[in-house]
């Protein structure tokens, strides 16, 4: 079949092992624990922190992480919250005292616990062959000897570099001379590997009761946040129950709220309403119901994406056929909808996301995140941990869902998936990017259910992305007379700075030959990574 863009890349295929990321020295370091004799979990949590070391403003210890975890022979995935919670200490009352009237997106009151770390070991754990140190290694190796920085990751550290000066520890530990290193300057991440190390020997402990943790309560209490030593000792990853929905006989699984995976699926039941075989890829009557659907989507994640432990969510009425059609009711094939309410906050687009499949079957689907660049802009001094800013995601409306309360968990972007066929694992993917991530994995599902597009092309396929109100921008490759007569159904058309195209999200993808069960991987060409098949 011909589509309307030049896909840039080919599928990487293999018969016995894949993993797909964001960054090459990273997808590497997984591809060498699987061919130590690791299995899927082991290459995740190597890759995770490989990538920790090669794209720091993105991801790292300082972090969140969900991930959907599939062992072979299920029937379905596993799915892990590894996200952190507020302090004891934050509260509305708190925050407005301190005189928030909404939640900043920077500093150290934007500051959740870190939950990366303890969701590794528990992966290691349940599911691991590995000890944490092994797995540690070759992030080790790559902070401790250094690594060439790549060109979308370069342009990401400049873009950050304003961040970075605003904190002692951030400009000393990732700037050198008060500058972001360019394309091909080596960097080294002392610091960071030393960290690395204490971890390898002292396993968990150490980052959430010993030496670790108490330099973030130290570093916390010097920028006069709330953390406390007993938050970061109470903090625990969670088991949780996948949530799905099928569509066009495809099983769609995605993690509960906090995140917003439920987005994802909710759009996926509206449009399966509509005969979208018929229609042409990217045409305008096609993005306008995509658009819709999303747009109506996320109206309702706004009011029902949050704590699941502080709120009773209706996750069985908000997926369910009825509800789907009901919102469908709502969309007029020919005008732009308006939601009445800013349901999209600010874009962050810095995230990692990788898939990993292992000779055995096994396969797991992870995302690991500081939210927007470098998080809060606040380095731990003398570790080279970046802590998140996923606190900015609160809100301080008294009785919203998602309102602040102590040891709550934000509402959460980052959202891995999986996809099952005829009951058996089909398609481990995700798209990163913000609130570009639901939107991103509806398009490149659709690219491959209805248009028959192999994992790389639907990866490579130009998307929108819709912002807010009736606001949409619109990615080079999707015909300029669509954008107009998309323009006339009422959609305002947003022009945004992003040469690397990063705002559209940077998927990578992993899918089992329904036949062969031969593993086809796809890396997104809006990133500097790639598919590593082993053998």
């Amino acid at each position: 079949m011909k589509y309307s863009f030049r896909s840039r890349r080919s599928a990487v295929m293999s018969t016995r092992a894949m993993v797909a990321t964001s960054q090459p020295l990273a997808a590497q370091a997984g591809m060498t624990m699987l061919q130590q004799g690791g299995n899927a979990v082991d290459a995740t949590v190597a890759t995770a922190a490989a990538l920790n070391v090669v794209e720091p403003m993105s991801t790292g210890l300082g972090g969140d992480a969900f991930a959907l975890i599939y062992p072979a022979g299920s029937d379905r995935p596993r799915a892990l919250n590894a996200s952190g919670r507020a302090p004891y200490a934050a509260s509305l009352e708190a925050l407005h005292s301190l005189g928030y009237e909404e939640m900043p997106a920077t500093g150290i009151h934007s500051v959740t616990i870190p939950g990366t770390l303890d969701g590794w070991c528990v992966m290691l754990e349940e599911h691991g062959t590995m000890p944490l140190g092994e797995v540690l290694a070759p992030a080790i190796a790559l902070a401790g000897r250094g690594f060439p920085v790549t060109e979308i990751i370069a342009h990401n550290w400049q873009r950050n570099s304003d961040k970075l000066r605003l904190d002692v520890g951030a400009a000393r530990t990732y700037l050198r001379d008060g500058k972001a290193p360019g394309p091909g300057e080596v960097v080294t991440q002392p610091d960071l590997a030393r960290t690395f190390r204490k971890l390898a020997e002292g396993g968990r402990e150490v980052f959430y009761g010993g030496e670790i943790a108490e330099a973030i309560v130290a570093c916390s209490e010097a920028n006069g946040g709330l953390i406390t030593i007993r938050d970061l000792r109470d903090h625990t990853s969670s088991w949780t129950t996948p949530i799905g929905t099928r569509y066009h006989g495809h099983d769609v699984y995605e993690c509960p709220p906090n995140g917003q995976g439920l987005l994802a699926l909710l759009a996926l039941n509206i449009l399966e309403g509509y005969d979208l075989h018929r229609l042409e890829h990217n045409s305008s009557e096609y993005v306008h119901l995509l658009i819709e659907a999303i747009k109506l989507a996320f109206a309702g994640a706004s009011r029902y994406v949050a704590d699941p432990d502080f709120v009773d969510l209706p996750l069985q009425r908000l997926l369910s056929r009825s509800y789907a059609e009901q919102l469908r009711g709502l969309i007029d094939g020919d005008t732009a909808g308006r939601p009445g309410e800013r349901v999209v906050p600010n874009p962050g687009d810095d995230t990692v996301y990788l898939a990993v499949t292992d000779k055995e079957g096994n396969s797991v689907s992870f995302i690991n995140s500081l939210y927007q660049g470098f998080g809060s802009g606040i380095v731990v001094p003398g570790t080279g941990i970046c802590l998140q800013n996923r606190g900015s995601l609160f809100s301080l409306e008294s009785g919203h869902p998602n309102c602040i309360a102590p040891h709550k968990r934000p509402y959460h972007t980052i959202i891995p998936a999986m996809v099952f066929r005829s009951g058996e694992l089909f398609l481990t993917f995700g798209v990163m990017g913000g609130f570009m991530q639901p939107q991103g994995h509806v398009q490149v599902l659709l690219n491959m259910v209805h248009f028959g597009m192999d994992v790389q092309t639907a990866l490579d396929a130009p998307r929108f992305r819709y912002m807010q109100d009736t606001e949409c921008a619109f990615e080079p490759g999707i015909a300029s007379h669509v954008v107009q007569e998309l323009a006339g159904k009422g959609h305002r058309i947003m022009e945004l700075d992003d040469p690397y195209c990063q705002q559209f999200g940077g998927g990578q993808a992993i899918m089992v030959h329904p036949e062969t069960r031969a593993l086809i991987a796809g890396s997104d060409p809006r990133k500097d990574g790639c598919a590593v098949g082993g053998w």
